[in-house]
């Protein structure tokens, strides 16, 4: 089992940038893909991002292509989200999930057993 923990978010203009960070604690991370997902108020959660164990996969959603970048770095057992050209519709909480097993997808909640607990990113127009 894994624990995640994110950090990094806050409330920045429309146009401006933030990094989300997710540590991974409990067990080797390098083994483990990961995933960004966020939840709007009276939204389902959705996918945002993924990456397989060793940075060299990576995806988007369409809404943020271009925009976000997610990197890894497995000696410091931690995820990355870089988010530029924010703007008001990606307000939500965005929480980092991962997994280990194989012959897995990326893009769906239930591609993933292990959560964190959620970090807020507001963005104002």
């Amino acid at each position: 089992q894994v624990q995640l923990v994110e950090s990094g978010g806050g409330l920045v203009q429309a146009g401006g940038s933030l990094r989300l960070s997710c540590a991974a604690s409990g067990r080797t991370f390098g083994n483990y893909r990961a995933g960004w997902f966020r939840q709007a108020p009276g939204k389902e959660r959705e996918f945002v991002s993924g990456i397989n164990w060793s940075g060299g996969n990576t995806y988007y959603a369409d809404s943020v292509k271009g925009r976000f970048t997610i990197s890894r770095d497995n000696a410091k057992n931690t995820v990355y989200l870089q988010m530029n050209s924010l703007k008001p519709e990606d307000t939500a909480v965005y929480y980092c999930a991962a997994d280990s097993r194989t012959f897995i997808g990326f893009i769906k909640p239930a591609d993933y057993r292990y959560w964190g607990q959620g970090t807020q990113v507001t963005v104002s127009s």
